[in-house]
């Protein structure tokens, strides 16, 4: 999580991923109110900004800190 805010196409870029399946993963982390979207224009062509909200902070801290705990669990 290295930046607040982003948009579509760069995290399409980022993950490599389909729009499609970008889209559809953004839908589930709006719905959970982790992420907010916002639809405008950037010279004449749509642009979809995304921004990590602070129940999202808070839910990505928690699944870092769940994911340590399991590897140190299962170190050995």
């Amino acid at each position: 999580m290295g930046v607040e805010e982003a948009e579509f196409t760069a995290l399409k870029e980022m993950t490599r991923a389909t729009a499609g399946n970008v889209s559809l993963q953004l839908d589930k982390l709006k719905e959970h109110n982790y992420i907010t979207i916002e639809k405008g224009f950037k010279n004449k062509y749509p642009v979809t900004k995304c921004r990590i909200t602070k129940i999202g902070i808070l839910a990505f801290e928690q699944y870092v800190a769940t994911l340590k705990q399991y590897i140190d669990i299962n170190k050995d």
